[in-house]
């Protein structure tokens, strides 16, 4: 599993981490039932400390994306709750939406950035 993480970011690495595993399941590049590396093995890999991997795992547990295995370890399964993953959307979208509002992003292009970043993600839809 490819992780590049961004040193120089304003970012959280933890959430750096966390965001490029979603992405990499939206993708399916990830799949359900793949197994992450160890919390070890990947702090080694990508240059980082045990519990910044550590906390993104449990992140992504508490969110619905990873089962977390005393003998598989971490283990993608995605959560089948989708109301609440709608409404937390939701809340993560009003955010983002009046920051656009802020800078005068419109409506068309709101609906033109979302459009292709569905393609690039979901490119059979």
């Amino acid at each position: 599993m490819l992780i590049e993480m961004n040193f120089q970011s304003d970012e959280a690495l933890y959430m750096q981490l966390r965001n490029q595993i979603i992405l990499r399941i939206a993708m399916s590049e990830l799949q359900e039932g793949d197994t992450l590396p160890s919390v070890r093995q990947l702090a080694e890999d990508i240059g980082i400390n045990m519990h910044t991997v550590n906390k993104a795992y449990a992140l992504l547990r508490r969110e619905g994306y990873l089962q977390l295995d005393r003998r598989r370890g971490a283990v993608v399964a995605l959560s089948a709750d989708k109301v609440r993953a709608i409404e937390e959307l939701r809340a993560e979208f009003r955010v983002l939406l009046a920051g656009a509002c802020c800078q005068e992003i419109s409506r068309e292009e709101i609906h033109a950035l979302v459009d292709e970043l569905l393609d690039e993600l979901q490119p059979q839809m």
